[in-house]
């Protein structure tokens, strides 16, 4: 990431990452958040190795990357997923309809197995007829293979 897009997506979410500081203890400011978060999204380092390297406590950890999650998107979702429009379903339609001669079809569904590590005591409420535990990923896209909605 760009220091330009960490500062942008600073920006736009420096309100709900920011704390009020104690008597007790000062509160980790909102760019720290945001760099714990995001190293977490980016390496899948566990929540452990995250303490250690930003000196923070294991709970607290897991809670910033909890809250700052929910904060971008709350922020993004309306720049980047957007609810498509009346409008917008009929061109889908009409690009499918040029594209791939499908009359009416405003989006093509499909499904992903996500890979996990097996929730502690889920059973095999996560294991798949792949033979490995997993989370399904259902999505819709339109004829140019663009993302337009999905379950959330």
């Amino acid at each position: 990431m760009s220091v330009s897009s960490f500062d942008e997506l600073l920006r736009l979410t420096y309100s709900y990452l920011e704390h009020q500081n104690t008597n007790f203890r000062k509160s980790v400011e909102p760019a720290e958040r945001l760099l714990v978060t995001l190293r977490y999204l980016a390496t899948g380092n566990s929540f452990a190795s995250l303490q250690f390297e930003y000196k923070l406590g294991k709970s607290t950890v897991s809670l910033i990357v909890h809250e700052t999650c929910a904060a971008i998107w709350q922020v993004l979702k309306e720049l980047v997923m957007k609810k498509p429009t009346k409008e917008d379903w009929a061109k889908i339609a009409e690009v499918f309809w040029q594209m791939c001669n499908f009359p009416n079809c405003v989006g093509a569904v499909d499904g992903k197995h996500i890979r996990i590590i097996s929730p502690i005591r889920s059973g095999s409420k996560y294991f798949n007829y792949k033979k490995y535990f997993s989370i399904v990923l259902m999505a819709v896209a339109d004829a140019n293979y663009s993302l337009t909605c999905g379950l959330n």
